[in-house]
């Protein structure tokens, strides 16, 4: 059975391959050529990999057959590395280009079909200068010309190309898993590194290709000990291997012995090393250690009518490797078979309620659970074996309060399923940094159990979608913290017809609503979610006209960590992405269908096509960028048009879902979320309508004076206090803003708010703000279509008509004025009687 990838893991069979691997050779070449010694010598080292636990060999050049033949014999597979001159400006000449991949063609097709390859690797480390000097496109187009040359010749293989920190900007999506050469000798950059590289993995294993320290310069105990972290480290980072550098001392390059290093387990005449007693012990307890005190966990797996999927769920969570957990399944009122098929599992413990929603029953699981951790699954989802493994060791490692990790497609589902995990609105992460979550999916999250009782569970007022967001938010407003960890990973359905695709990104837009109405401070004044992190989604699409991506390669080309800089896109380039673009399609619709009656309108018709373009064309590139197993042919082509059409559906899908929320929504807020103590009262919004809003639109001051002193971090989140439970909208400003607050007015305008503080001694201060207009997106599209309105009506013959028209643009404008006053208002009157003067 050849090796293949399921996810963020290798297999052979049904059998999970963790890569315990080592570098060997080059050498010397003999009389014959051969890089790697005789066959005997060869069988000595094979015979004493496969002793020490080792199961895998990387060679950097392409060995003989009977090599493959040793390594089989002792239970060994190969991955075989390609060489090729990648150290000289190779695509400067079409010739050489053309000779390289014919001898890739020619080293796999020597091995091809052997029971003993792992892998091809088609390239090690092309230098960061030469790929600074052709940039890194037509280098990923030359890497993707050595991926299908392998494929050509051996199609059952697997392939990857071996990067490293200073190109690791390389996009190279269509390999079938990452690998990467890395050495470094502290233990918590390394993780960090890791989380880093497993985030630029996606959703493909990652591997690491060399980890090392030369015991020539800081001795056999130091490696031995810089061994044992590294490969713990890399097994609990989720990796799915490594290999050691080296087997030996002995190593061969450019035609010369390399004497001046000692990366071998072994010395040069084979005499082992203390690091080799180290990695065999550490390679018997791949990926964890067996003799570990793990935490109790409940799994929790809330369903309703889930009888078609349940089973592979529970069949699945039966098969976790972990050795204290219990499972509870609550059914919220299925009326289908999903009790019948939850009996038939006898450790499962089946809780039945009557329909109230995902939150209630999820609620229901949280108040039954035994364990000090809390895990849920969607009753069409199932996890890992090693998932809860993974999940509790990094709770063990850290102080967070959840903890998620990667919910991955499994293939075989259908075409339309294979659209939709390439499609926008798929569940997924939002990460503020590499291993800190802002948000985790409802379908793979954990909890500490006390944690999550204590902010009372789930809200139940989302009975479908958006309670994971919810309380995700809930638990960061208390100060604590959420985790992501990538080797937790569970394999997750999605939707297998577009029908059920659009009542899920329907429910998603009706949650998004529902979050928009309790959390007004998290939403744009138009309802999109503002998040602090980034969201990994792998199906995104990137704006028209959004700049280029930047490449950090550090002051001519020096920096060891190259990496990728993408700025987000501005809400003006973005808009062909939301859905309310599909508003203005059909305003531009309505207008040119007025023209058949009044030829003027007609104006609106080359406008309506360009905004119809704008999202065709956007997910047409989208599914032109997607990644699929079969790239090309004719289902190829049909997975690329069903999920072109995806792309086009789901906007409007969660538009109509938000406006059917926004219309019929009357649930309350859940009780105690935004309840605040302060000794101050602050003005109701009734209050400050009272008040003279209708103010000049420009900067205003407000300075006020401390006998007391305090931080400008406590003063901002006093004001930020009470403003909120004054029952005002505010907003928080980012990183790279120069603003401190925002207040929300209505939906057209607001005031953003600037603090400094004087300090005069003795603990006394002088606190100065600055408040000025801020108007929405919204204001200023409808200002602007009102405008352009009028001007088609005047330049058509009807000035009367353009005159009232134009009114219209003035009401906007004196409405947003309002609410900039009544924000600045509000901001007075939280400050109260400690303002000086203005």
């Amino acid at each position: 059975m050849r090796p293949s990838v399921r996810g963020k893991f290798l297999f052979v069979g049904d059998q999970k391959f963790y890569v315990r691997g080592v570098t060997y050779g080059p050498f010397r070449p003999g009389s014959d050529g051969c890089e790697y010694h005789t066959r005997e010598q060869v069988e000595r080292d094979f015979a004493e990999m496969a002793t020490c636990g080792i199961n895998t060999v990387r060679v950097y050049t392409v060995p003989p057959r009977w090599l493959l033949d040793l390594a089989a014999g002792h239970g060994l597979r190969v991955m075989v590395g390609l060489p090729w001159e990648q150290h000289v400006t190779f695509l400067d000449d079409a010739d050489r280009a053309t000779q390289i991949i014919a001898r890739v063609r020619e080293g796999v097709r020597s091995c091809a079909g052997h029971p003993a390859i792992l892998a091809y690797a088609v390239g090690n480390e092309i230098p960061a200068p030469i790929v600074r000097w052709h940039g890194h496109r037509r280098v990923e187009r030359f890497v993707r010309r050595l991926y299908e040359a392998v494929k050509g010749e051996d199609a059952g293989a697997l392939v990857t190309y071996v990067n490293y920190p200073s190109t690791e900007y390389l996009y190279l999506p269509f390999l079938d898993f990452a690998c990467f050469n890395v050495y470094l000798e502290s233990r918590e950059r390394l993780e960090a590194y890791l989380a880093r590289l497993q985030n630029i993995a996606g959703d493909r294993p990652l591997v690491m290709a060399e980890i090392g320290l030369d015991s020539l310069r800081n001795g056999e105990a130091r490696q031995a000990q810089t061994l044992e972290w590294q490969i713990q480290s890399v097994l609990s980072s989720g990796c799915a291997g490594m290999f050691v550098f080296a087997w030996t001392d002995e190593w061969h390059r450019g035609g010369q012995e390399i004497d001046d290093w000692r990366f071998g387990l072994t010395t040069r005449e084979r005499t082992p090393r203390a690091s080799l007693d180290v990695v065999r012990r550490v390679y018997a307890d791949a990926p964890f250690p067996v003799d570990r005190s793990w935490p109790h966990v409940s799994v929790v797996v809330c369903t309703r009518n889930g009888a078609r999927t349940i089973r592979r769920t529970l069949a699945g969570v039966a098969a976790l490797e972990y050795p204290n957990f219990e499972t509870i399944v609550v059914d919220d009122g299925s009326t289908d078979e999903t009790a019948r098929i939850v009996k038939g599992f006898d450790a499962v413990r089946l809780i039945s309620v009557p329909p109230q929603g995902l939150s209630v029953a999820r609620n229901v699981g949280l108040a039954a659970a035994e364990g000090e951790i809390i895990a849920y699954l969607d009753d069409d989802a199932w996890p890992d074996e090693h998932w809860l493994m993974y999940l509790a060791d990094a709770f063990a490692h850290g102080d967070h309060a959840g903890i998620g990790g990667p919910n991955i497609a499994p293939a075989g589902d259908g075409l339309v399923a294979e659209g939709v995990s390439r499609s926008p609105g798929n569940p997924t992460h939002v990460l503020l940094t590499d291993r800190m979550a802002e948000h985790i999916p409802g379908c793979n999250m954990a909890f500490r159990t006390a944690r999550l009782r204590e902010i009372r569970g789930f809200d139940p007022q989302f009975t479908i979608a958006g309670d994971d967001v919810d309380v995700c938010w809930r638990i960061q407003e208390r100060g604590w913290t959420l985790g992501f960890t990538a080797g937790a990973m569970v394999w997750h359905h999605r939707r297998a017809s577009i029908r059920r695709y659009w009542r899920q990104q329907y429910n998603y837009g009706a949650a998004e609503g529902m979050l928009a109405r309790k959390w007004p401070q998290r939403y744009t004044a138009g309802g999109r979610a503002v998040w602090s992190g980034r969201l990994y989604d792998p199906t995104a699409t990137r704006a028209l006209g959004h700049s280029r991506r930047r490449i950090y390669h550090g002051t001519w080309g020096s920096a060891l960590f190259q990496s990728v800089y993408q700025p987000a896109a501005t809400v003006w380039i973005s808009m062909g992405l939301m859905p309310e673009w599909y508003l203005l399609v059909a305003a531009l619709g309505a207008a040119a269908i007025g023209g058949l009656w009044w030829r003027p309108m007609l104006w609106a018709l080359p406008l309506l096509v360009l905004a119809l373009l704008v999202p065709v064309i956007q997910s047409i590139i989208a599914a032109g960028q997607a990644t699929f197993i079969e790239s090309t042919g004719r289902r190829a082509i049909r997975a690329r048009a069903m999920t072109a059409l995806l792309h086009l559906i789901q906007p409007v899908a969660r538009f109509m879902g938000r406006a059917r929320c926004k219309r019929r929504l009357v649930g309350r807020v859940y009780a105690g979320t935004l309840a605040w103590t302060d000794e101050v009262t602050a003005p109701s919004a009734v209050e400050c309508r009272k008040r003279g809003v209708l103010v000049l639109p420009w900067r205003r001051t407000v300075s006020v004076w401390h006998e007391r002193w305090r931080s400008a971090e406590e003063r901002l989140a006093e004001l930020e206090r009470r403003l909120r439970a004054g029952g005002l909208v505010v907003l928080r400003g980012g990183s790279y803003d120069r603003w401190d607050l925002e207040l929300r007015g209505g939906t057209l305008g607001g005031a953003r708010l600037r603090m400094t503080i004087e300090e005069h001694g003795a603990g006394k201060q002088m606190a100065r703000y600055c408040a000025w207009p801020a108007w929405t997106a919204r204001a200023w599209a409808w200002t602007g279509g009102v405008v352009l309105a009028a001007g088609g009506l005047a330049g058509g013959g009807m000035e009367a008509a353009g005159v009232g028209v134009s009114g219209v643009a003035l009401l906007f404008t004196v409405l947003a004025v309002a609410q900039y006053g009544r924000a600045l208002a509000a901001v007075r009157g939280a400050l109260g009687e400690d303002v000086l003067r203005e």
